[in-house]
């Protein structure tokens, strides 16, 4: 009896293990090599000669990033988790890099650098994310690093702009940002959904969400988001108004029902 109890504890722990393992961020296929340099985009180049995108995160124009890269991964060892075939049309390559043996304090762990800059307020999470563990991860700690004011957080240039300044918006043409505000009404047009948080969609913020997309927005109904406080993350563009497309579920948090 003591025997099968045993048992069966070592069932539950290695069924536990393996969920875990699975939804770790950045699983899947590796690749390997040292950080040889980097530069002000965030591309690190190994000493192969390989370039890698740090998929996940957008890194800004401030020197903070890139600093805080050179001082602590040059010259590291790091492993390249999660699709590391994915390339850019620049053919870096994108991936979750991993310092070897940058872990806890006394222990021989490999810890996500993505993660690490996301914590101090150093990057934003972007708006594609190929892994869903990363990206619950990621947007937990840039929820704390933002509501610690870490890094970026504490500059204006980098704050999340209000949906009902859609001039403000509209200044960030082009650029990556983060808008939250409260939905007014969601209207379907052809074979789009329009998120609208103004009445005038010639002038006030809009986010679009092409039918298409729609079931690949993790379980998300875009449709019932009428009169919901909400986070959204992409690039800013001009369509009468400022707006920004929604393809993907990280885009949009919800704040409050």
């Amino acid at each position: 009896m003591v025997r099968d109890l045993w048992v069966g504890l070592l069932a539950v722990v290695v069924a536990v293990t393996v969920a875990h393992v699975a939804a770790a961020c950045g699983a899947g296929a590796q690749l390997s090599g040292t950080v040889a340099a980097v530069d002000a985009t965030g591309t690190l180049s190994l000493s192969d000669g390989r370039q890698i995108r740090l998929a996940g995160v957008v890194v800004g124009d401030d020197v903070a990033a890139q600093q805080y890269l050179i001082d602590t991964i040059i010259g590291r060892d790091v492993v390249l988790r999660g699709t590391p075939a994915t390339r850019d049309r620049y053919g870096r390559i994108e991936a979750y890099v991993f310092a070897v043996g940058w872990g806890l304090p006394g222990k021989d762990l490999d810890r996500s650098v993505q993660r690490d800059m996301v914590e101090k307020g150093l990057v934003r999470v972007s708006a594609r994310i190929s892994d869903r563990a990363c990206a619950a991860e990621f947007l937990t700690s840039e929820s704390q690093a933002r509501q610690a004011g870490r890094g970026l957080w504490a500059d204006a240039r980098w704050r999340v702009l209000k949906a009902d300044e859609p001039a403000k918006i509209l200044s960030q043409r082009g650029a990556f940002a983060l808008v939250e505000g409260k939905v007014l009404s969601v209207r379907e047009v052809g074979g789009s959904i329009y998120v609208n948080f103004g009445r005038r969609w010639t002038e006030d913020f809009t986010v679009t969400v092409a039918k298409r997309n729609a079931a690949a927005l993790g379980g998300l109904d875009v449709k019932r988001l009428d009169h919901k406080l909400i986070r959204v993350r992409g690039w800013v563009e001009e369509r009468g108004g400022p707006w920004i497309e929604v393809t993907r579920p990280e885009q949009i948090e919800l704040i409050r029902n």
